[in-house]
């Protein structure tokens, strides 16, 4: 059984095939079943419904956001500030938000309080599920009044992808996973503009906003966190491919 599931995904064109068929086989559920979705191009993460991410497993529903590795470098940023209040906006399945809220207590900032928001009904209703006060709307729109100003920790991936490369990403993500969950705008930069522009109103003083980018859109999320008022800095792991931007409110 083994071998046929590894060669049906390597001829599917799956890299991993031999790690991806002992997940499979694993799983529980009738095997072939999940093979045909997975050779169809569903990403592995939803055919399995969970996503290992920072140490910790995620459950993830069909059609929702799936958390990518590189995203990492956000939550490290973030537990590295430290923090006890924590809002996670377009969270997807909620993975950013429970990784950074874990680490916080791993450090010892006792309790936290995390808050998430995403546009997608169906990724706020995965957030739920693994646990998180998920709201639904759009950006700032969703959260708690009385959350205003008093945020430490602002943890954002936001859609930075241009609206024209689309169409250039993978199969199993443009098919997928939902285009409010990909699709930046025509630079891919719009959400990171309306993101940073609103955030200094809900930071506490001293508080940070930590947004993910591309390392070729760096400059822009930068001037972006810059314009609204935040002092701003880059931060990249070549090595994952993974960039971040942190925007602090001072004063």
């Amino acid at each position: 059984m083994t071998a046929d599931v590894v060669a049906r995904l390597r001829a599917a064109g799956c890299v991993f095939a031999e790690e991806e068929a002992a997940l499979l086989l694993a799983d529980g559920r009738p095997v072939d079943a999940l093979v045909d979705r997975r050779v169809a191009g569903e990403p592995l993460e939803q055919v399995l419904g969970w996503v290992g991410f920072c140490g910790l497993r995620v459950l993830l529903d069909p059609g929702v956001f799936v958390p990518r590795q590189r995203t990492a470098l956000l939550v490290e940023q973030a537990v590295a500030l430290g923090g006890r209040v924590v809002v996670d906006l377009c969270c997807g399945a909620g993975a950013v938000g429970l990784a950074v809220a874990a680490g916080l207590v791993a450090a010892g900032a006792g309790d936290v309080g995390l808050v998430a928001a995403d546009v997608d009904p169906a990724a706020v209703a995965c957030a739920r599920r693994n646990g998180v006060a998920a709201v639904a709307g759009d950006l700032y729109d969703p959260l708690p009044a009385e959350l205003r100003g008093r945020v430490d920790l602002l943890c954002v991936n936001a859609p930075y992808v241009p609206t024209d490369a689309i169409a250039d990403m993978p199969p199993e993500a443009r098919d997928h996973e939902p285009a409010v969950a990909l699709d930046g705008g025509a630079d891919g930069l719009h959400l990171h503009r309306r993101v940073a522009a609103g955030a200094r109103e809900w930071l506490a003083p001293g508080g940070h906003l930590v947004l993910e980018t591309s390392s070729r859109q760096a400059g822009g999320t930068l001037a972006a966190v810059t314009a609204g008022g935040l002092v701003g800095r880059v931060v990249a792991d070549d090595d994952r491919g993974a960039t971040v931007v942190v925007g602090t409110r001072v004063g």
